[in-house]
């Protein structure tokens, strides 16, 4: 049976350019992709990086990411949107007001600080997510850093970080599920523990799911918060729950990084052979 327009979903990416093409709409686009789901995309920044590090980031102009998102949700038949990079405070505003009545999905990387350091939103631009943000997400994925930074806590240990993220499942109405990544926390060295807990809006109950896995050594991470992320938008958009979009984007994961291991693609950390799966 021929698909139509009107039924084929899209799960759009919202977040910065990656010219190296490991990381931001890049890795988001290959994994949308590579998973069987058709992708659009709104660039929020310009940044100037490699596989050695993030040197520069230019935002774009706050109405011309507003207009490609307006341009994109009159046309296309999207029902998830993943959000990474925002690039200044200014843009972070103007794409809740494009999104203010957006029903779909949305799933929020919060891509703070880059894994060489570099700050990727300025000051102000934490009080625009809390304030504005954060209020529309469905799903939130940050890495411990940046479960710290979002709740101000000090997230330290496996409950230390199930705190924070309950903090931010009980303050903000629209968020229904939060995933802590583990590839960031350096006191697991031979095993990383990732986290999806889920409430329902109506009842206090939180659930929590936990998936360990063996950390593989490669050189080749550039971009796996991204990629992750995506994959879960994207398996979410194919199955419509939660735990089975999770656990289909952590196997997800597991396979791209192993297939990445023998590949050298620039000088510093390398980034995922998305084409490859």
């Amino acid at each position: 049976m021929p698909v139509t327009r009107d039924s084929q979903q899209v799960a759009l990416t919202i977040a910065g350019s990656d010219p190296s093409g490991g990381a931001g709409i890049q890795a988001d686009i290959k994994t949308f992709t590579t998973i069987g789901v058709y992708a659009g995309s709104v660039i929020t920044s310009l940044t100037v990086q490699n596989t050695q590090g993030v040197f520069a980031v230019k935002p774009v102009d706050p109405a011309v990411v507003k207009d490609q998102i307006d341009c994109v949700l009159h046309d296309l038949n999207v029902s998830h949107i993943k959000i990474g990079m925002l690039g200044s405070t200014a843009v972070a505003k103007s794409i809740c007001n494009a999104l203010a009545d957006f029903s779909g999905e949305i799933i929020y990387d919060p891509v703070l600080v880059s894994s060489s350091g570099q700050q990727l939103i300025d000051l102000e631009g934490y009080d625009a997510i809390q304030d504005q943000l954060l209020k529309v997400c469905t799903v939130l994925t940050p890495n411990i850093s940046e479960l710290s930074l979002l709740t101000k806590m000090n997230c330290t240990n496996k409950e230390s970080y199930l705190a924070a993220a309950e903090v931010l499942l009980q303050e903000y109405a629209s968020l229904r599920s939060v995933i802590i990544t583990g590839g960031h926390c350096t006191n697991m060295q031979n095993c990383i523990t990732d986290y999806l807990l889920t409430t329902n809006g109506t009842s206090p109950h939180v659930k929590q799911t936990e998936i360990s896995h063996p950390r593989i050594k490669s050189h080749n991470t550039h971009g796996t918060g991204c990629t992750l992320s995506a994959a879960f938008t994207a398996y979410h958009l194919l199955t419509g729950n939660d735990a089975k979009a999770f656990h289909k984007a952590i196997g997800y994961m597991d396979a791209v990084i192993k297939k990445s291991v023998p590949f050298k693609i620039g000088h510093g950390t390398g980034p995922l052979v998305h084409h490859l799966m």
